[in-house]
């Protein structure tokens, strides 16, 4: 397949209406944007035309949980929201339902349920005309909120969803001869889309999330890690070419030919920031033979002992799972257990065991420590996104989209079943530096954590750093706009708390605000002892604190200031809005008030 065959999939700029296209058309941004209600907001016949414009995909929104929505639409949504799939494919619901003393899930007034980028050029002429807050949804998988809010227009890209492989692909306006394999991605597909159709159906590899109902748009622009960043790289870092919506309502391509510094911006600058992104292409890689996990639970009897099994677990971090090969999570959880789930790539079941057995018998030798025996699962990796596979060898560990007319390849890990729909007490997040590795350093790191664990559970995420990566994605990750600290971090730290979904107006829902605010303390508390070992760590923007203070520095470093330079020169008047996004310190916390 050749680039030029993409046609069939999504439409090219120079297809698109010449209304569309129409530069600069519409007024510049006043200081507040429009409200319902007020003398500013458009009236039925703007909106209509806008519906004539995207072939009646315009939807007035409401929560399945407002007041007048009957019996029938309440109880739907609430069996509805204990599958991910089902809070994705509602426009008035996000996969986060707030976070404390942040923000709150609430419908957006209006939806584009766009179907191409002419309808999404059409929604975002008219949010800048009309000057309304614009929000862009694809998997609604935002921490900050990013993908929803009050009053306003929401574009929703989640009808398209598209995935295409292409053998030999050319960006445009770079040389002819420079093809590579690649994918072709429409904004509103899941990481579970594109599995699917790249590694279960195709045979090759995409670098993307570890979570299957993760947009694809939204993990590539901000960064994005999945189950092997220590050997692909970022998604970010794989990113060839992307399709986007500016402000102006242009329908432009973006790669390191033909608008580079946009390209460069939407590699990790953070999504919502500077448009909305309709296609990606992303390199494909030779698949290796085989994915696996190691998977189980030491538990030490006393401090003393709990302490030598940290120290002894860094250490063999440092000398046998720094590599390529190893990613995903270990977790320092209740004062006293170490839980493992990690994965791995490139080797079979024989060498993983390999690999691992000179801990294991170090635990095994000492009675002071309760252990299983650990699983170890090498699988052809080509199956490693596959329901069907998993339903027949693994019952249990992935769970289907079972409503009627779901598509066969949406399944989630069970184990993620407990984030949809969740509500954030506290989240805190941190690279920590490969010098904590080095022997000198590694009683410094064992202290930290100890300390951070026993106020609260610790996730050290080794495939979110990329320390130890291949020279080859190490320098594809320094060509992107993420915090440069990212290539000598060897994993990423989460502590993180909260409950169940608790969407406005939903019944059964107990506002405990105390007891929220009191888990947000001990995770802060958690993470101020953890830092003690990298005091000036910076942090993951999908994946951080909604408080964080110096977030330009933290999620960009030394790039902030060329990210803030290609924002005003792709979007001058702020009509995108994030918190905590590009150019937001010129906004109110909501978005609504230019200060």
């Amino acid at each position: 397949m050749k680039r030029r065959d993409l046609l069939g999939m999504t439409m090219s700029a120079a297809l698109l209406p010449a209304t569309a296209l129409a530069k600069g058309a519409g007024r510049k941004n006043a200081s507040t944007r429009a409200r319902p209600g007020t003398t500013a907001w458009p009236g039925a016949q703007a909106w209509q035309t806008l519906r004539t414009q995207t072939g009646a995909r315009l939807l007035a929104l409401s929560s399945p949980f407002a007041r007048g929505q009957g019996d029938a639409v309440r109880v739907e949504a609430l069996a509805g929201l204990k599958n991910p799939y089902y809070i994705g494919d509602h426009p008035a619901l996000t996969q986060t339902s707030g976070w404390q003393d942040a923000w709150t899930s609430r419908a957006s007034a209006y939806a584009v349920a766009a179907q191409d980028a002419a309808d999404v050029a059409a929604a975002v002429n008219f949010a800048r005309l009309h000057n309304l807050r614009l929000v862009v949804k694809g998997g609604g998988h935002s921490y900050f909120g990013a993908s929803n809010a009050p009053d306003s227009l929401l574009v929703w890209t989640r009808a398209m969803n598209k995935v295409a492989m292409v053998e030999a692909f050319v960006a445009q306006g770079c040389p002819p001869g420079s093809t590579q394999p690649a994918v072709h991605v429409g904004a509103g597909a899941m990481w579970a889309d594109a599995y699917a159709e790249v590694t279960t159906r195709g045979g090759r590899y995409v670098q993307g999330g570890g979570c299957t109902t993760v947009g694809v748009a939204g993990l590539v622009q901000g960064g994005g890690f999945g189950n092997f960043s220590k050997g692909f790289g970022t998604a970010a870092a794989n990113l060839i070419e992307a399709e986007v919506v500016t402000a102006d309502g242009m329908v432009r391509i973006a790669n390191a030919c033909t608008n580079p510094d946009l390209f460069w911006a939407l590699k990790g600058g953070g999504g919502g920031s500077f448009g909305v992104v309709t296609r990606l292409t992303l390199r494909t890689h030779a698949l290796p033979a085989f994915f696996g996990a190691v998977f189980g639970e030491i538990t030490a009897a006393s401090d003393e002992a709990w302490r030598a099994l940290v120290a002894r677990f860094v250490d063999f971090y440092r000398g046998s799972l720094f590599n390529a090969h190893w990613g995903e999570t270990v977790s320092f959880k209740d004062g006293k257990t170490l839980k493992l789930s990690m994965v791995f790539q490139g080797l079979d079941q024989a060498q993983a065991q390999a690999v691992w057995a000179p801990f294991f018998a170090w635990v095994k030798e000492r009675k002071e420590y309760s252990f299983a025996e650990p699983g170890v699962m090498a699988i052809p990796a080509r199956h490693f996104w596959n329901p069907q596979f998993f339903q027949k060898h693994a019952p249990g560990l992935t769970t289907m989209d079972g409503r009627p007319g779901a598509s066969p390849d949406h399944h989630f890990w069970t184990g993620d079943g407990e984030q949809a729909g969740w509500f954030i007490h506290g989240y805190q997040s941190a690279w920590l530096p490969s010098a904590l590795l080095a022997p000198q350093q590694q009683a410094l790191l064992v202290d930290a954590l100890c300390a951070a664990a026993a106020q609260w559970d610790v996730a050290l995420h080794f495939n979110k750093g990329i320390a130890g990566a291949p020279a080859a994605a190490l320098e594809a990750t320094r060509d992107t706009a993420m915090n440069p600290a990212v290539l000598d971090a060897f994993a990423l730290a989460i502590i993180a708390g909260g409950g169940g979904p608790a969407f406005p107006g939903m019944p059964g829902v107990k506002d405990d605000a105390e007891r929220a605010r009191r888990a947000a303390t001990r995770i802060r508390g958690a993470m101020a002892s953890l830092l003690k070992a990298a005091p000036t760590a910076g942090a993951y923007v999908s994946e951080s604190d909604y408080f964080q203070t110096r977030w330009q520095d933290a999620y960009w470093g030394g790039n902030y200031a060329r990210l803030a330079r290609i924002k005003a020169q792709f979007d001058p008047d702020g009509l995108f809005f994030v918190h905590h996004g590009v150019g937001s310190e010129a906004w109110s916390a909501d978005g609504f008030t230019r200060l």
